[in-house]
């Protein structure tokens, strides 16, 4: 059975990472996915054109969610080229870590506005569409860091811990009319970033966790198909842990 079928998704910043892995899903269960790209185009066209051949309408478009304008223009060229908008997923952020005491004024306020800020410039933008709808389901990609915190990470912590706030604000602001709100906070993911760092290390945060293992982005995907289809049409406001126990 295809969860969404049919349906029109938006994903920001899924060239890569978790925000692939939810494109790729989202279009095995017949979505039409839209989705952003700040940086590299090469591996977006490649994920376009993958995307295709499941048989869905896909389509990269350049944008910083971070802006506003971008934001607001973004949205007008998704309606055009796609018609409506169901779910949106804003998944886009980026991690600028330090110690506070070293951590610069501008490591602070990019990661604010990158994780934060573009969180309210596209909800903001898609919730006239979906007012009209009458429907529609928004997912905010958060972290446990942002439930527990972390050392070393003071701007990302407050960045997704902020979306968490957000994310249940919107909820009872727009549940009276069939638009959902719901937020994801990940564990520790195995992506080709962590690919990158000393295997000890990752060791020893995989045997921190219950289920001893790092997640992987379709176990974010999964949980985000979960949220976006009509399996959840009764959940909004929550915040969904895809952590292996990592908060147990």
């Amino acid at each position: 059975m295809k969860l969404l079928e049919g349906k029109n998704v938006i994903i920001t910043g899924a060239s890569r990472g978790i925000g692939m892995g939810i494109a790729e899903v989202f279009a095995d269960h017949g979505a039409n996915v839209a989705f952003t790209f700040s940086s590299s185009e090469a591996p977006a066209l490649e994920l376009e054109k993958k995307l295709r051949s499941k048989g869905v309408n896909a389509k990269a478009y350049k944008s910083n969610a971070a802006s506003y304008q971008e934001s607001e223009q973004l949205i007008t060229k998704i309606l055009e080229d796609f018609g409506g908008i169901d779910v949106l997923v804003n998944n886009a952020g980026i991690t600028k870590d330090n110690l506070l005491m070293r951590m610069a004024e501008e490591d602070f306020d990019s990661v604010i506005e990158t994780n934060l800020k573009s969180v309210f410039n596209m909800t903001k933008a898609v919730q006239r569409t979906m007012l009209k709808q009458r429907k529609g389901s928004i997912i905010n990609m958060s972290s446990v860091v942002g439930v527990k915190g972390n050392a070393g990470q003071a701007n990302y912590a407050a960045s997704k811990a902020g979306m968490i706030g957000f994310t249940k604000s919107v909820a009872l602001e727009l549940g009276s009319r069939n638009i959902r709100c719901n937020a994801i906070a990940p564990g520790f993911i195995e992506t080709e970033m962590t690919d990158k760092l000393d295997e000890k290390v990752v060791q020893g945060w995989r045997d921190g966790i219950p289920l001893k293992r790092g997640g992987t982005p379709q176990d974010v995907a999964n949980a985000c198909l979960f949220l976006a289809s009509d399996l959840s049409a009764y959940i909004t406001g929550q915040v969904l842990n895809v952590d292996g126990g990592m908060l147990t």
